[in-house]
């Protein structure tokens, strides 16, 4: 479909949806600040080629953040029409065939899917015409963004990393981040949860070398593949050429035997050596808004990096939402959600992953319900497949809601009885989640809205003309009662003390309210509708911080005080620049040649930000 990075790129300013950077920037925070401030604008603002980089190498930022640039890196008007696609598709694949007529109707789908199959050339390609092998490999010369001033150093965020089961000899493509150490090696980041930790695990139980081969550029499919909640065992090239109507063409590494898309922008090779001691890597700003923890993972020891003559580096900045991940989530949310009826749950209509829930902390299902239990079900279904596992807070509706609509699921919400329609559970979390105790595991909660009747009456609730400070709360916004009988709530004092929100409620004469949500003080009077959602579920354990007090449920998404009861060990602080790159970036807007200065996001954020003593 795109012959090279640089051609989607073409097609994109074509479209007006790339801005061209021509002056000298900084890849140390000039250009993530830059691409903040840029891809929080309604719509997600343009993808931005910065030219000059200090290095060789011109470096692209939010590519797919956007709607329209998500359907154009993968050749469509609508992404609807690809999701209509595999629906189409698997309907023809699951009917069984009628004798020998139905059998013959078969082969024109068996030959449609065996035209994307990867196909392997021999020879060198496109992303192999410069090499740098021996003492040439240098990480260093590659213009890697440090994003965040409490990253733990420069950051490779856009990698397609190969690896191959040493058992099966099955290839598996994930995005996992990669942290500069040196000239010839980087961290590699891949959870327990992911296929490159299992890989690694099968070559420690072999003793062996596990070669990694690292692919940049090239068509942007290839870069939406690596992300995509693939099954186990499927090959992520697949889908790829399954998106481009076009196979992906392969070529074998320099240093190693994995094959990678010969028409990539850069390849890093090497291999990571199991019975080596982890390294430390982190912190990272992470999507999530928050900086990801220390922790110890794999070295990645580099044995050759190449890259085409006109080579671009594709890097994305993640931080607080929304970012560009988050429409590559919506992507995913209307191409996968064919498989997941197909496979997980058939009553399933329609499913919505708000940005606010940072792709796994909030998700909104609607289903056919037919029987007593049949959320419940859908529930555990969904938490028991894929990436879904990581889900933290599930609202399931009939299929008469449009979940989309807010007023449709504010309509729900109105008329929720939480006593009887909210679920707790226990399960797998992402282990970006800061707010559990223990490290990617946690509480669940699911709220049951697919009995309730948008159409029945409901409770109203009267408020007091004033509010007396009692238990530790000292502000209070009503502005979300009518709406989503939500009272939210501040605490009058550090995020250490103690809060009693029940005695608040009962001095307040505050009941009926189905929702009370308590943050810091420091949230106070500045944070709108999709800042407190996002605080809300990111810094709440569903199964400490949620509670019940005469029919209200009480949620406390205040920052944790570390290693206190139940709460972690670490609280790590909020994603934001520093006063310092906000200044500079301020300054030398003109110079940019991006319209109107665009204030920073992270003025705001930084009234969040936690003191040295309480973070970490």
């Amino acid at each position: 479909m795109y012959r090279s990075l640089a051609t989607y790129l073409e097609r994109l300013e074509r479209e007006g949806e790339l801005v061209r950077v021509k002056v000298p920037v900084s890849t140390e925070y000039e250009i993530a600040e830059i691409t903040d401030r840029l891809s929080k604008t309604p719509g997600g603002g343009p993808a931005l080629l910065f030219e000059q980089t200090g290095s060789d190498f011109p470096v692209v930022t939010n590519m797919m953040g956007s709607d329209r640039r998500m359907a154009l890196a993968l050749g469509v008007e609508r992404l609807e029409e690809i999701g209509e696609r595999i629906d189409s598709l698997l309907k023809q694949a699951t009917t069984p065939p009628d004798g020998l007529w139905g059998k013959l109707k078969m082969l024109p789908l068996l030959a449609e899917v065996s035209r994307w199959m990867p196909r392997t050339r021999k020879g060198r390609g496109a992303a192999q015409e410069v090499v740098w092998q021996g003492d040439e490999v240098d990480l260093t010369k590659l213009p890697i963004l440090k994003c965040w001033p409490c990253d733990g150093g420069r950051f490779v965020t856009l990698p397609m990393v190969n690896t191959i089961d040493p058992e099966t000899g099955i290839r598996n493509v994930g995005m996992y981040r990669m942290q500069l150490f040196d000239r010839n090696t980087t961290g590699m980041h891949w959870h327990l949860h992911k296929t490159g930790a299992r890989h690694y695990e099968a070559y420690k139980r072999l003793g062996r070398k596990m070669p990694v081969t690292v692919a940049l550029g090239g068509d942007p499919a290839y870069t939406y593949a690596a992300t995509a909640p693939m099954p186990d065992n499927m090959d992520e090239y697949l889908l790829a050429g399954f998106l481009r109507r076009k196979p992906v063409t392969l070529v074998k590494s320099l240093t190693n035997d994995i094959f990678i898309p010969e028409d990539c922008d850069f390849v890093i090779e090497g291999y990571v050596d199991p019975a080596e001691e982890k390294v430390v890597e982190g912190p990272f700003g992470d999507h999530t808004g928050f900086y990801s923890l220390t922790d110890r993972y794999p070295r990645l020891h580099v044995t050759a990096i190449t890259h085409r003559r006109a080579a671009v580096w594709p890097a994305t900045i993640v931080g607080v939402p929304p970012q560009e991940d988050a429409y590559i989530a919506k992507a995913t949310e209307r191409i996968f959600l064919a498989p997941i009826r197909l496979a997980v749950q058939p009553e399933v209509r329609d499913l919505w992953m708000p940005t606010a829930g940072t792709a796994h902390n909030l998700a909104v299902v609607s289903i056919d319900h037919r029987y007593e239990g049949q959320a419940r079900k859908v529930a555990q279904g969904l938490w028991g497949a894929g990436q879904m596992m990581f889900n933290k807070y599930l609202m399931v509706t009939s299929s008469a809601c449009d979940i989309r609509s807010l007023d449709s699921l504010a309509a729900l919400i109105r008329r929720v009885d939480p006593v009887r329609d909210i679920h707790f559970g226990e399960g797998v979390l992402d282990v970006l989640d800061h707010a559990t105790a223990t490290c990617g595991y946690g509480g669940k909660a699911f709220l049951d809205a697919s009995r309730i009747d948008p159409a029945t009456p409901e409770p109203k609730i009267t408020l007091p003309r004033s509010y007396e400070p009692v238990g530790g709360v000292q502000l209070v916004n009503t502005a979300f009662v009518e709406r989503w009988s939500t009272l939210v709530l501040y605490a009058d004092r550090d995020c250490y003390d103690e809060v009693d929100v029940p005695a608040y409620l009962e001095r307040n004469n505050l009941r009926g309210i189905h929702f009370v949500l308590l943050f810091d003080y420091r949230a106070a009077g500045f944070m709108n509708d999709e800042d407190l959602l996002w605080l809300a579920a990111a810094n709440t354990d569903p199964g400490r911080d949620l509670s019940l007090w005469e029919g209200s449920l009480i949620l406390d998404a205040r920052s944790k005080r570390p290693g206190v009861g139940k709460n972690p060990a670490r609280f790590p602080n909020i994603v934001t620049s520093i006063p310092e790159t906000i200044h500079r970036v301020d300054e030398r807007w003109s110079e940019y040649g991006l319209g109107e200065l665009v204030p920073s996001p992270s003025r705001r954020y930084r009234k969040l930000w936690l003191s040295d003593e309480a973070q970490w």
